[in-house]
């Protein structure tokens, strides 16, 4: 008899852990969709959402802090999308890029499309993911995570020779800096020769000879030597 009862004792608690496994993976499956269905009422909540391809040159500029992608249509904003972007280890590089190949289905983790950007220091893209749960964070390896279906939709907007503006926290710079160099670093020194009005080309990481001329002129003007290198004195009056 005993046996019997120890038996019955033995299904039931069988039967309450396989009831609490099974409640707590519905609870799962209904939070995951719970929170796409947020995903698509956040998204729902920026006005005026345009589904159609613009008609003007379009262009991107991305915001890093905000985790948000923004399309204009001939210099007007068009659209706007929430993104994923790089960790603090792995930052997204700030600068003024341009999408310079497009492809399908690239690689496992990158979706279904792939818009590289032409940073010199790396490769980096606008791609999808297989981790739509991460859009709206700061989890990449420096690339700019999109939904599959935002990137399929941005794909067919944006042309090879696209214009990509990334705002976000600049980089330090750290070393001396000339001629033919190139890095993150650059693209600080570039934004804030631009900010100044000492440079009007892009933003692109390259030590090129643009970039040598706006040196030089700054530091004619603060008094300098003028040997075009960005040293530690420089960027001390740059603020960088």
């Amino acid at each position: 008899m005993r046996l019997i009862i120890n038996f019955i004792k033995k299904v039931r608690r069988q039967h309450l852990v396989y009831g609490i496994a099974m409640f707590l993976f519905f609870g799962l499956v209904i939070g995951v969709m719970g929170l796409d269905y947020l995903d698509e009422i956040d998204l729902a909540a920026i006005p005026n959402q345009p589904n159609e391809m613009p008609t003007g040159k379009v262009s991107v500029v991305i915001y890093v802090p905000e985790r948000m992608l923004e399309v204009y249509s001939d210099t007007q904003l068009y659209k706007k999308y929430r993104i994923a972007v790089g960790e603090g280890r792995t930052p997204t590089p700030v600068g003024e890029w341009k999408v310079v190949w497009k492809d399908y289905n690239w690689g496992t983790g990158f979706g279904t499309r792939w818009m590289g950007l032409n940073v010199p220091w790396g490769i980096y893209g606008i791609h999808g993911t297989n981790k739509p749960w991460s859009i709206g964070r700061f989890a990449s390896h420096g690339c700019i995570r999109m939904r599959n279906k935002d990137v399929e939709e941005l794909f067919e907007w944006v042309p090879v020779g696209t214009e990509v503006k990334i705002v976000g926290r600049k980089v330090r710079v750290e070393r001396k800096l000339k001629y033919q160099m190139s890095g993150p670093d650059v693209a600080t020194v570039q934004i804030k020769l631009k900010e100044l009005g000492y440079l009007s080309g892009r933003a692109d990481g390259i030590f090129g000879q643009s970039t040598e001329a706006a040196v030089k002129a700054y530091q004619l003007d603060k008094g300098l030597a003028v040997n075009g290198i960005v040293d530690a004195e420089m960027t001390g009056q740059l603020g960088i």
